[in-house]
């Protein structure tokens, strides 16, 4: 699987109810593990105080990033994402064989 970084903005749309807030970012929750299960999430993190993600997430290509990954999120009709394809740097401090 290839790697890619991803920034997701969410945007709840004005008139929102709380209650399809609160369900969709538990579905979220659900999902988001089941991604890191199958190897699709890596790591993901929340700059303080803001409603965008920065992720590493896992897919064969970009199509199927956006299509069978990021596209299976209960937030995805709300977020606008910001994909970087990855690829291993020499100098990398992590790099293993199976990354270069």
């Amino acid at each position: 699987m290839r790697e890619f970084l991803v920034e997701i903005t969410t945007a709840i749309p004005e008139g929102t109810g709380q209650d399809e807030v609160d369900r969709r970012r538990a579905a979220e929750a659900v999902r988001a593990r089941e991604l890191a299960a199958t190897g699709h999430l890596a790591r993901l993190w929340r700059p303080v105080g803001e409603l965008r993600s920065i992720g590493i997430w896992r897919a064969a290509d970009e199509e199927e990033l956006h299509e069978k990954v990021l596209g299976t999120l209960p937030l995805r009709p709300w977020m606008t994402p910001t994909v970087t394809a990855l690829e291993s740097h020499p100098n990398d401090p992590g790099r293993t064989d199976a990354t270069q």
